[in-house]
């Protein structure tokens, strides 16, 4: 009894001394092990958009990484709080279990942490196959999704390996505090961390972002100089950057010279509708076409003088998304309703992507959208009411909100128009979220009812167009906006408060197992950001023909039938497709 009761303690030691071995290397904080688990398991609950495991791993390692520090920080704090705690503190240092218990207690949040991480992605697997289901889309198998994990763990350990890169400069910091400035021993840690974090931030905040926003537009620049092998100078009058135009080719941009390169003709219109058609005019304005916002849209507004565009049937002033980029589809689907009698005219403000846009220069799309209309609508109003085209507004994403900031409200909108299409509009438009949160009563925030549809619509689909039944009034505006689409759901707001669209019930395509969680869902959805073009076409941020829909709600042409509303949708498709490929 005695040699075996010896064997199990020599085993005993021997199995502390591997694992106090173990713990030098890796110098894990159970506690951290604890949260990161749990913000690991939190990050692979349901969310917006489908994910593959690459994605995921990414996303769940830097959420892990987050967890951790955050358990390193409350056993930190909680130390503290022992060590002037003159009752509780000494108790606890007492009741300390022997080793072998300690580390039989580590062995066992080990194993809980890898088998609960196990079980969560199991679950993910199962829930993004369900959302794909709901997009029409292929799903993952769970072997291939488990990969997630492994993933997870790269990434979270490189991002633990720079928080204690940082931890060392605090602590050293926090040596010279003690040593020169005589900052009590027990507050220097503290102090360092936030005279650190100050610094930081600063950089970030000022230097550092001007910097990486400056390296990003001038990487931009350099495609915004390139043109498409497929995009050819027009030679006819109505495009701008033709041989007439006053605003040159090589000034549009990469965007702008695609969009005046492209789009349906006369012919080809004529082709689809089976009706005669006119030339459309399509006149942009790049960056470098004129210096500063209000040149440009002086520039535009001459563009369409010289086109004649004010003696066309419609005029569609387009606000862009950052690179200058317009809806083909959008474009092309007003130009067949109309029979090719109509204008549009475009701006770009930005070199940057949307999402970089949104970040850097947000207020240059607020400030194109209200110059280019302004100049518009100033030559549009000063002909008698008789002669004047419709004028509408269209946006996009980003674009949306500068379209938004052309007009001081609802009222001031009606007044200037003939009618409003907004696409996927981000969260912080702010017409869109006033007329959002006075919703009628009973009506869901993803299908929002304002006024019983009086003169807003908010739609998700064809049918969302149509309801109610009543009237809706002319100038018509429509917000179209699924609820799967990230950038219409996304806001700081997320960190705190839930959201009416996770209170109430879900939309069509969004999992019922989605849940609101402090922090965790505004970083999941922001997340989804950037993959909310990944999905099929009426899901996410893909709006597909559907921008044909309500073009037609707000502005039906006469003699609109559905049967043509097929021809054109199909040829619009087909357009949309036959772009990705040449692009």
């Amino acid at each position: 009894m005695l040699e075996k009761a010896d064997a199990l303690t020599r085993l005993r030691t021997r199995g502390v001394g591997v694992v106090r071995r173990i713990e030098r290397i890796i110098d894990l904080n159970y506690v951290g092990l604890i949260f990161a688990t749990l913000f690991f398991a939190l990050s692979v609950t349901p969310s917006l958009v489908p994910r593959d495991w690459l994605f995921q791993g990414l996303i769940s390692g830097i959420n892990a990484a987050l967890g951790y520090g955050v358990g390193c920080v409350l056993e930190w704090l909680f130390r503290v709080w022992l060590r002037h705690s003159p009752k509780l503190g000494p108790r606890v240092r007492e009741a300390v279990p022997p080793a072998w218990v300690r580390y039989a207690v580590k062995a066992a949040i080990l194993l809980t942490a890898a088998l609960s991480a196990g079980f969560m992605l199991v679950q993910s697997a199962r829930w993004q196959r369900e959302i794909t289901a709901l997009m029409g889309m292929e799903g993952t198998t769970t072997p291939a999704y488990l990969r997630t994990g492994l993933l997870s763990v790269a990434v979270g350990a490189a991002v633990v390996a720079v928080y204690r890169t940082l931890r060392v400069l605090v602590l050293a910091l926090a040596r010279q505090l003690n040593r020169w400035i005589r900052v009590p021993r027990e507050f220097a840690p503290a102090l360092g961390l936030l005279l650190l974090t100050i610094f930081t931030v600063t950089v970030v905040n000022g230097v550092a972002s001007r910097a990486l926003f400056a390296v990003a537009n001038s990487a931009f620049s350099v495609r915004n100089d390139h043109t498409s092998v497929n995009a050819v100078q027009p030679l006819g009058p109505e495009r701008s950057g033709s041989p007439a135009s006053l605003a040159r080719w090589e000034t549009l941009g990469f965007e702008g010279r695609w969009f005046v390169s492209h789009g349906p003709s006369a012919e080809q219109i004529s082709a689809v509708t089976g009706r005669p058609a006119r030339e459309p005019i399509r006149a942009y304005v790049g960056l470098e076409s004129a210096d500063g916002p209000a040149a440009q849209a002086a520039l535009a507004a001459e563009e369409l003088e010289r086109t004649g565009a004010f003696d066309r049937e419609v005029i569609v002033v387009v606000t862009t998304t950052g690179t200058g980029w317009v809806n083909s589809l959008a474009a092309g689907a007003i130009e067949y309703m109309y029979g090719g009698d109509t204008a549009i005219v475009a701006s770009q403000y930005s070199y940057l992507p949307s999402v970089l846009s949104f970040l850097a220069d947000r207020g240059k799309a607020t400030t194109a959208g209200r110059a280019v209309f302004d100049a518009v609508h100033s030559r549009w109003s000063a002909r008698p009411p008789e002669e004047r085209p419709q004028l509408l507004v269209y946006g996009e994403s980003l674009g949306s909100q500068g379209s938004e900031a052309a007009f001081d409200g609802l009222s001031d909108l009606r007044a200037k128009v003939d009618g409003a299409l907004w696409v996927g509009p981000p969260n912080s438009n702010q017409m869109w979220k006033q007329l959002v949160s006075r919703r009628d009563p009973g009506s869901r925030e993803v299908q929002p009812m304002y006024a019983d549809g009086l003169v807003v619509r908010f739609a998700a689909d064809r049918a969302d167009l149509a309801r109610p039944s009543t009237e809706w009034r002319p100038p018509r505006i429509a917000y179209l906006q699924h609820p799967s689409d990230p950038i219409v759901w996304w806001s700081p707001d997320l960190i705190f408060s839930q959201p009416d669209w996770l209170a109430e019930p879900r939309g069509s395509d969004v999992s019922s197992q989605m849940r609101w969680w402090p922090f965790v869902t505004f970083w999941q959805v922001a997340a989804d950001l950037t993959n909310a073009q990944g999905v099929t076409d009426g899901h996410g941020h893909r709006y597909g023909s559907l921008v044909l829909d309500g073009w037609v709600a707000i502005a039906e042409p006469p003699g609109w039938t559905a049967e043509l509303a097929e021809k054109i949708r199909s040829e619009l498709v087909l357009a949309e497709d036959l772009e990705r490929e040449q692009k």
